[in-house]
């Protein structure tokens, strides 16, 4: 086995499901932007192919992939800076994705918790897509050969599965031709939670709006969420100690942290024993401030389509500079006739 050495090289991708929230910007969008000054490569993808393993009506699918691509542009991705595409039109990802069914072991893919909890109790009657859908998002990764992913808490044992994916696939063919993938977990907010409910995660699927914030959210609806949002009679903490079994509190006092771009000792510093009434407001001030002109610029976009599509196809021809050729070696070390 010949010692490989990767060209660092970061990609991720989100479902266009519609309805970006905040959870979306602080544990995603804010820190792609933030990101793509680093001197390495960057990929960013909306991942439609994931998104048909449940049914979409077709256009709200092309309405949700436009509205994220807004999303990512709106919050700083420069597609001059960072390659921005929609799964589908760089065909490799799917053909790798075969590779790596063959490569993947059921068992693997019945332990994954995202199968379990989708699936539930009627898994006969899920669609084969959800249940491989972790080899696709494996192929989506190791089609760049990229090096790091930025992902959330509850992707990380996908990213595990990527790694097993690519050390079995190395070692059945005696190559070091796949990267082990690292995972990039940072910042202060990467998990957002419900502010109606500081133990469940920020979700479009909760049944209250008042539980997130929405990136489409006026000034004054964002402020009305955060004047509302659950709390304590408590005052604030000086130190991150004092927010233990405060989940409420901690939610607010992270998202201000994220947006503010400090952590959370540094807001505990400024803000101990203030009373809710007076860091809410300051925490309202600041969210419409951050997020004021994200929702301007994405209003801007979705006005005009065309300009998306023409971004994501410039995308799409950028990545296939990079896919083709891993495809081609791929089907080599597997032994396809080219």
């Amino acid at each position: 086995m010949t010692d490989t050495t990767f060209t660092p090289r970061v990609f991720s991708g989100i479902q266009p499901s519609g309805d970006l929230h905040l959870g979306n910007y602080l544990g995603a969008l804010k820190r792609f932007a933030d990101a793509q000054d680093k001197g390495v490569q960057s990929i960013y993808c909306m991942v439609d192919l994931h998104a048909i393993t449940v049914w979409q009506d077709p256009a709200d699918l092309k309405k949700s992939t436009r509205e994220l691509c807004a999303g990512f542009i709106a919050s700083g991705i420069d597609p001059n800076k960072s390659i921005l595409i929609n799964q589908s039109q760089v065909p490799e990802h799917a053909q790798l994705a075969w590779i790596f069914n063959c490569v993947a072991r059921m068992g693997w893919m019945g332990r994954m918790t995202q199968w379990k909890d989708k699936a539930g109790k009627n898994a006969e009657a899920a669609s084969l897509g959800l249940f491989a859908y972790p080899a696709l998002m494996a192929a989506d990764i190791l089609i760049y050969h990229a090096t790091h992913v930025p992902v959330g808490e509850d992707q990380k044992q996908h990213l595990e599965l990527t790694r097993d994916i690519a050390a079995k696939f190395n070692h059945d063919y005696g190559v070091d031709f796949f990267p082990l993938t690292e995972p990039v977990i940072e910042g202060a907010a990467t998990r957002v939670m419900s502010l109606r409910d500081g133990s469940k995660k920020m979700s479009k699927s909760d049944p209250s709006d008042a539980s997130r914030i929405n990136l489409t959210d006026d000034a004054d609806t964002i402020a009305k969420k955060i004047r509302k949002a659950k709390t304590d009679a408590d005052a604030l903490p000086s130190e991150v100690d004092g927010l233990k079994d405060r989940p409420e509190a901690r939610n607010l006092v992270n998202i201000f942290a994220a947006l503010n771009d400090q952590t959370v000792e540094q807001v505990l510093a400024d803000v101990g024993g203030q009373q809710f009434g007076t860091f809410k407001p300051a925490l309202a001030e600041l969210a419409v401030s951050k997020m004021g002109p994200i929702t301007q610029e994405m209003s801007r976009l979705m006005a005009d389509t065309a300009e998306i599509d023409r971004i994501l196809a410039h995308g799409a021809t950028q990545a296939r500079e990079i896919t083709a050729p891993i495809l081609k070696k791929t089907y080599e070390i597997v032994g396809m006739v080219g």
